[in-house]
């Protein structure tokens, strides 16, 4: 298995989708959330979705060339409207007015509306923690999840992420999970590899727990808390899917087409972020500072995303590096 430079995977991720219609801005901001995604493990989120990007683009699903539109229709309220395209490019151009409404009002608000798949949400609160403030992002996702006690799909694994701000200009927390036990994308891998999943992570179309990953993508997944307490998984998938989709005028859950089928409609997804700027209290610093000694008395505890240091190099099996390969004309 080839180990490659994480500046390389970026730079063939940035060219494979310019040569599939990406602006050359847009495939940048792009190919660093794919860069970032490797160098954190996030196999999921990177170089995985890639093919699918380049497929999209040409087909329209997503559009490459499209401008995002930043308003700020109230003094804490930053919207931008994707237009089609990428989250990524859609964040980075409204980001800078989101820090601008925290710092002046102490909190604010910024809608994504009308975007393509994020993939990952700790990527975008990671760049409000490095800007200095705190950082709550929510979406939502194609429907996977039936209610407890229910058969029909209503929502998506509806990812949370949360990150806090050292003071230094780095991380000293975050999370980035989804609402249901498990992110869809390690079922759809299990299904690839031809493995099976551990029980508890999905039931059936029937309802009943299964092994089988095809049995599982044709059932729902289990919302996070497993059989005796998905309620409380649930609660917070519902809270994602009305803020990424209410506040945003994209689409609810129920109505969004597979986010890596080649061909249909775009994704229209949104999500939404809160932004707090931790100066609004004197003691937000000493507090964190406190939790994080209680959880480091303990040998191995950590807080989330405490001390990750980015690879600079990751393997990549063979066939995928050819494809990237193949997807940026490097063959």
């Amino acid at each position: 298995m080839p180990r490659i430079e994480i500046a390389e995977i970026e730079q063939l991720s940035k060219a494979a989708l310019m040569r599939h219609g990406a602006e050359e801005w847009i495939a940048a901001s792009v190919a660093d959330a794919i860069g970032e995604a490797e160098a954190t493990g996030n196999r999921i989120c990177g170089l995985y979705y890639l093919e699918s990007y380049c497929q999209q683009l040409q087909t329209g699903r997503v559009a490459g060339d499209a401008v995002p539109e930043v308003t700020r229709p109230r003094p804490g309220s930053v919207r931008v409207d994707a237009k089609f395209g990428f989250a990524q490019a859609a964040f980075q151009r409204a980001l800078p007015e989101a820090i601008a409404a925290t710092r002046e009002c102490g909190t604010a608000s910024l809608a994504v509306c009308h975007a393509h798949t994020c993939t990952s949400l700790g990527y975008f609160t990671g760049q409000i923690a490095q800007a200095g403030l705190i950082g709550l992002g929510l979406t939502n996702a194609t429907p996977i999840v039936a209610p407890p006690g229910g058969k029909g799909r209503v929502i998506g694994t509806n990812p949370i992420a949360f990150s806090v701000p050292d003071g230094q200009g780095g991380i000293a927390m975050q999370f980035d999970q989804s609402t249901t036990t498990v992110a869809l994308g390690k079922i759809t891998m299990a299904r690839a590899a031809g493995e099976a999943i551990p029980e508890g992570w999905a039931v059936d179309a029937a309802g009943h727990p299964t092994t089988d990953p095809e049995a599982a993508l044709g059932g729902s997944l289990v919302s996070l808390g497993g059989a005796q307490a998905g309620y409380k998984g649930w609660g917070f998938g519902l809270m994602a899917e009305l803020l990424a989709a209410g506040m945003t005028g994209s689409l609810a859950s129920q109505d969004v087409a597979p986010l890596k089928a080649p061909d249909g409609a775009p994704h229209d997804l949104g999500q939404f972020y809160l932004l707090v700027d931790p100066g609004l209290s004197k003691h937000f610093s000493a507090r964190l500072a406190r939790v994080a000694e209680g959880v480091a008395a303990d040998e191995g505890a950590r807080m989330p995303g405490q001390g990750r240091v980015p690879a600079e190099a990751v393997e990549v099996p063979e066939a995928l590096w050819a494809q990237v390969r193949g997807l940026a004309g490097a063959q």
